[in-house]
């Protein structure tokens, strides 16, 4: 009989610790994380003339968003920035997902902000019930209702 070899699984403390968004204008990027979604800002870094701002959930002190420059991203050419840059107007360089237990109250607060909306809170065939904005980048920005 042969033996069963045992698949050894280590238990790894990994955590999402922190995700980029580009921003086109750190201004416009902090008014909007900060004083629409609420996030607390945890770094403010200038260097060169460019800004990285980490913001996050006051509730989250663990996770974290970094709103970077995408001109500062190393090894990429001048023709790929063009690129990042048209997808980024486009709304479709970067998405994040983000949840919230009251989607109605979260919603009405973001559109009489007057950022953009792209679809209103909606019962999608999937299982959840959702909206999408976009922030000042055009990143666009799903919100879920938690269950």
């Amino acid at each position: 009989m042969m033996a069963r070899s045992t698949l050894s699984r280590t238990i790894m403390d990994i955590t999402i610790h922190a995700s980029f968004l580009p921003h086109s204008d750190p201004d416009a990027s902090l008014a909007f994380y900060r004083d629409i979604l609420g996030f607390e800002v945890r770094n403010d870094v200038g260097y060169k003339g460019m800004r990285w701002i980490t913001v996050g959930p006051p509730d989250q002190p663990g996770t974290s968003i970094v709103l970077f420059p995408p001109a500062a991203s190393p090894g990429v050419t001048d023709d790929e920035r063009h690129t990042i840059a048209e997808m980024m107007a486009k709304g479709t360089y970067a998405i994040m997902l983000l949840a919230t237990r009251n989607l109605d109250a979260a919603f009405e607060r973001i559109q009489a902000s007057g950022a953009e909306v792209v679809e209103e809170p909606t019962n999608q065939p999937y299982g959840v019930r959702d909206c999408a904005i976009r922030d000042p980048a055009g990143n666009l920005i799903r919100i879920q209702e938690r269950q």
